[in-house]
């Protein structure tokens, strides 16, 4: 097959599965902040990307300031900065919810067009601080280099690094989600905001930090982002239609649903672009969507909530 042996094939598929799972990491948690707004609360949030760059850029402001004031903490700063990107984004999406997004509920194409003002806005923010040139974050050394699993497969440290940072959060989203008292408040407020409200549960706060919650955890892909590529005003805007896809695809208010997909298009965008050319790898998994979706328009899982 194009030359290729069996055992160079084996080996071509297990690294860029690899090369898959650090761009499904990016991916997941991009999804799992936006299937929150959009899935759990009907937001279409267009600036979704750029609470992802909010995180990157706070890595790389963090990095400055280790590299620069405290060497002797470069080697430890990036778990203190991860935290930090999922705190800023918050900030900045709990600030939003409540100046803009709090106006806008149950008016769909109100939040998306808003939302898209928003993200130039912030786009061009990020222009004015920090220049239009992409900027890399100084990273410990123990996110370089790469595991040799065998004589003929390398495999990334850093993209170990963002699948287990990813599992963490998926598995911290599911648990507060599913086994706390604010995944009870947001259940019960998607699934019966009239019924929520008139047993005590304050619907605006939930909407809020939900919001916020979600914009943190785009934070947090931002800070997954910048191990594995530099940082620019448009970096997280390049990755919205995807993350849109991997939510639609999965099943709009479908946690499992997002987790399948990204792995699913994360993988097979991954080979594809191997043996074919970048933009006909995406297309041609895109190609594949558009039919799946046409036999299922629900998505992979569709999830039952009353309206």
């Amino acid at each position: 097959m194009g030359g290729y042996s069996l055992s160079d094939l084996w080996s071509i598929l297990v690294m860029q599965g690899f090369s898959g799972l650090s761009l499904f990491s990016v991916l997941l948690l991009m999804a799992l902040g936006l299937a929150i707004i959009f899935g759990q609360m009907g937001v279409i949030n267009m600036a979704h990307g750029e609470f992802m760059t909010i995180g990157a850029y706070t890595i790389y402001v963090l990095s400055k300031v280790a590299t620069n004031y405290f060497p002797s903490l470069v080697p430890y700063y990036f778990i203190f900065a991860i935290a930090a990107s999922f705190f800023v984004a918050f900030g900045v999406g709990y600030a939003i919810e409540f100046l803009l997004i709090r106006h806008l509920y149950k008016r769909p194409l109100d939040t998306l067009l808003a939302t898209w003002g928003l993200s130039l806005i912030m786009q061009q923010a990020f222009r004015s601080i920090f220049g239009a040139r992409e900027v890399s974050a100084t990273l410990p050394s123990w996110l370089m280099g790469a595991w040799k699993a065998t004589d003929t497969i390398d495999i990334p440290l850093n993209g170990l690094f963002v699948l287990v940072i990813s599992a963490l959060v998926t598995g911290a989203v599911m648990l507060f989600l599913y086994r706390s008292s604010w995944g009870l408040h947001v259940r019960a407020t998607t699934q019966n905001r009239m019924m929520a409200g008139s047993v005590g549960i304050n619907t605006k706060k939930v909407d809020r930090i939900t919001f916020a919650v979600g914009c943190g955890i785009a934070g947090i892909a931002g800070a997954t982002f910048t191990t594995i590529a530099s940082t620019g005003p448009t970096s997280g805007s390049l990755y919205i239609v995807d993350t849109f896809l991997v939510v639609v695809f999965g099943g709009a208010a479908s946690l499992l649903g997002t987790v399948a997909s990204a792995f699913s298009i994360a993988q097979v965008q991954s080979v594809l672009t191997f043996f074919m050319t970048n933009a006909m790898g995406k297309v041609t998994t895109l190609l594949a969507i558009i039919v799946i979706l046409m036999l299922r328009p629900e998505g992979l899982f569709a999830a039952r909530v009353r309206k």
